[in-house]
């Protein structure tokens, strides 16, 4: 997700820092940099321009040559102005949606609609699970355009573990009709209803849309964009809002190498904000956009307070509390590490952990080098898993034999034996170390 732009953006700031000194020649130089970037990552023309102006604007006002660190208060200018492009104040508290509510969600045909529907249902009953509440939760669809999707989507709210409502009616408007008196008869406290799509905006499709938001007079309205289509989004972002009006947008398929375009330029030419982002194939894979914590994760600033969320949905707090132990005493055994690096494995792939981390772009770790960090991973977790209890708790105990046996079981050599065990005693020290200097 924007790692071009995360790369880009983390080596400017990088070399910014380490020359210390700022003029306007360099920081016009910067700037130059800045606009090929946004304009690699398929940024229009007219929003880059408008990022560029703000920034010199900031620059001039803020006396930025004057101060004392002039490179850091430079990248607070580039900060505050990308967090304000990319949706600004109000996007970082937890969303949640006013009950009763209907969610009517729409967007082409291949954006990603049916799977978002799911997903959205999914995030509305994890949120209230969180709080201690149980939702009611219907999904329908009105999408006779694709004959699978009705069916896909009756698939998906099982999995999920909401209701599924199919009408029997012949057309998409007296569909909706049907859904909207079957959710209020029922008395559910969110309806979300998947909508047709179309390869292309057309007349037929936007008559239909205003329609059904007629008769369901949706709460909220999202408009579903694929990030892979990159600035074309934004043209149909604007016939959908002309034509019916939305709520905000809903950015799908980040997982892949998309650049982000779309994403820079939503809030500032439609002037409405992103909601959520799908990050995955997963139903999980979907989590609320932003703009303060997105921001830092393009600049290379990290985003800890994501990947602590992450934690403490992903692992279980007796797991938790059970490495905060073996942490505090100082003795850690192959047992331990072995969960450590379960609990890790939890939280997603290390190339996926390393956009959360401060300052990765610094050091120069390549993809290349994170994917055989989580292969060295892998081969670490199938010997743990071939060696006994005792094996894993006294270690000391792994001759040349046991070895072999682990080795055999596991389909590693005997090398990998050795390095595993290097890496642990490695760990080990350092945990004896922080506990010597009072930090656990």
């Amino acid at each position: 997700m924007f790692d071009s732009l995360s790369e880009k953006f983390s080596s400017l700031f990088s070399s910014l820092t380490s020359s210390g000194k700022m003029t306007e020649k360099n920081v016009e130089d910067i700037l130059n940099q800045v606009r090929d970037a946004l304009f690699d990552a398929d940024v229009p023309y007219d929003v880059v321009h408008a990022f560029l102006q703000e920034i010199k604007g900031d620059v001039i006002g803020k006396k930025i040559f004057s101060s004392l660190r002039p490179s850091e208060l430079f990248m607070k200018v580039v900060h505050d102005r990308m967090s304000a492009f990319l949706g600004g104040q109000g996007t970082e508290a937890a969303f949640t949606f006013s009950i009763p509510s209907t969610i009517m969600v729409m967007g082409l045909q291949g954006a990603g609609k049916t799977t978002t529907v799911a997903k959205l249902a999914h995030f509305i009953k994890d949120q209230a699970a969180k709080r201690g509440k149980k939702r009611r939760i219907l999904v329908a669809s009105v999408d006779f355009n694709r004959p699978a999707a009705i069916d896909q989507l009756e698939i998906m709210a099982q999995k999920v573990g909401v209701d599924f409502y199919r009408s029997t009616k012949a057309s998409g408007v007296e569909a909706a009709r049907d859904i909207a008196t079957y959710a209020q008869k029922n008395q559910y406290e969110i309806t979300i209803l998947d909508t047709a799509g179309r390869l292309h905006v057309d007349t037929g499709l936007l008559d239909e849309l205003k329609k059904i938001d007629r008769i369901i007079a949706p709460k909220y309205t999202f408009l579903v964009l694929d990030a892979m289509i990159g600035q074309e989004s934004i043209a149909v972002a604007q016939a959908f809002e002309s034509e019916i009006g939305c709520t905000g947008g809903i950015l799908t398929k980040l997982d892949s190498q998309v650049r982000s375009g779309v994403a820079f330029a939503f809030k500032y030419i439609l002037k409405k904000p992103l909601f959520f982002m799908g990050t995955g194939e997963k139903i999980a894979d979907f989590e609320q956009f932003r703009a303060e914590r997105l921001t830092k994760r393009i600049l290379g600033l990290g985003d800890i307070a994501t990947l602590v969320e992450r934690a403490e949905d992903k692992i279980k707090q007796s797991e938790q509390e059970a490495l905060d132990k073996s942490l505090r005493s100082g003795k850690m055994t192959l047992e331990d590490f072995a969960q450590h690096i379960t609990m890790v494995g939890k939280l997603g792939s290390l190339v996926d952990l390393a956009k959360y981390m401060p300052g990765m772009g610094r050091f120069q770790v390549t993809r290349e080098k994170l994917e055989q960090g989580e292969h060295e991973l892998k081969k670490f977790r199938a010997i743990m898993s071939s060696m006994t209890h005792k094996e894993r708790v006294r270690h000391t105990i792994l001759d040349a034999s046991r070895k072999r046996r682990i080795a055999h079981g596991a389909g590693v050599q005997i090398g990998d034996i050795d390095s595993l065990l290097a890496r642990f005693e490695q760990s080990h020290h350092l945990v004896k170390l922080f506990k010597k200097m009072g930090r656990f």
